[in-house]
């Protein structure tokens, strides 16, 4: 159900009129906008991003596998799928993936700034985005599954968006989850991707449970690759210091080095739906099922 994103009321009607403080959200751009000041100026990224992600995001082996990666995840954890949000979807490279994988399902994309809203809908069109902050999500018991890859490693706040998805969960829904790994991996290029963490997996395990959830599956990935990660990272440190960093242009590869990579990353992927979990990588795959408490305790 909708809920006020003012006072938390679920009397809402369905142009998101609240009857109990009369609050109603701005319409920017078409979509629903309920943190308006923050469309142009949330912390976390960089607005400007958007439209050089959306020039290479088809071509990257990074992003191809990742979908890739997502999409089988989903199929396995959330077969009966009919509901979906994307929280931070981007300019929609994920989600135009999960359209195409699941052509029935009823998609909706949220993203804290308004220019990445433009580039998704126009990949998903028939989807619908509502420019939001993850950390006050206006709805409750709503969706089958949520998404969020690559997002929560901008909030400060993450224990608070963690929250905010389990209520937005229905009883037994799944949250699926990509974040970046392991702090010793820590370089410029997370902090100019304005990274608040990499990720401990006992740590976002830890977060999870709290917030009344079970873990399903939790897997690392990139992990054929870490040691030639590990490497480029220790160099970047060094070369960087002091100097500028672009951090779009690192992951433009070569044709041939990003058709290698794009190879590897397949067989990682063969491995993990094999049931493979790899206890390190780059990068953390994470599908956790609120708890329904309806069932009683597991």
């Amino acid at each position: 159900m909708k809920v006020c994103a003012a006072c938390g009321s679920a009397r809402t009607d369905d142009a998101w009129l609240c009857e109990d403080c009369a609050n109603r959200p701005e319409v920017m751009d078409g979509v629903f906008a309920f943190a308006p000041a923050l469309a142009s100026t949330g912390a976390g990224f960089r607005e400007d991003y958007f439209a050089d992600l959306a020039a290479i995001e088809a071509g990257s082996f990074w992003f191809r596998a990742r979908s890739a990666l997502i999409i089988w995840a989903m199929r396995r954890y959330v077969p009966d799928l009919r509901t979906f949000l994307e929280i931070g979807c981007g300019t929609g490279f994920v989600l135009s993936g999960v359209r195409a994988a699941f052509p029935s399902v009823e998609l909706s994309g949220s993203e804290i700034f308004s220019a990445g809203l433009a580039f998704a809908a126009g990949r998903v069109p028939s989807a619908r985005f509502y420019q939001m902050d993850a950390r006050n999500i206006p709805f409750r018991d709503e969706f089958d599954a949520i998404g969020a890859f690559d997002v929560i490693e901008h909030i400060e706040e993450d224990e608070a968006v963690i929250a905010e998805v389990a209520r937005a969960l229905r009883p037994g829904g799944s949250f699926l989850i990509t974040v970046p790994q392991h702090p010793a991996l820590w370089s410029a290029q997370d902090e100019h991707a304005f990274h608040a963490r990499r990720y401990v997996a006992s740590d976002l395990r830890r977060k999870l449970e709290t917030a009344g959830f079970e873990v399903d599956r939790m897997t690392s990935f990139v992990s054929l690759l870490l040691p030639m990660m590990f490497v480029s990272r220790r160099r970047m440190r060094r070369e960087q210091a002091g100097s500028e960093f672009d951090a779009i242009d690192a992951v433009r590869l070569p044709w041939a080095v990003n058709a290698v990579l794009g190879v590897v990353m397949a067989a990682e992927r063969a491995l993990i739906r094999l049931g493979v979990s790899f206890p390190v990588g780059g990068s953390l795959l994470v599908v956790a099922r609120k708890r329904d408490l309806s069932e009683g305790p597991s």
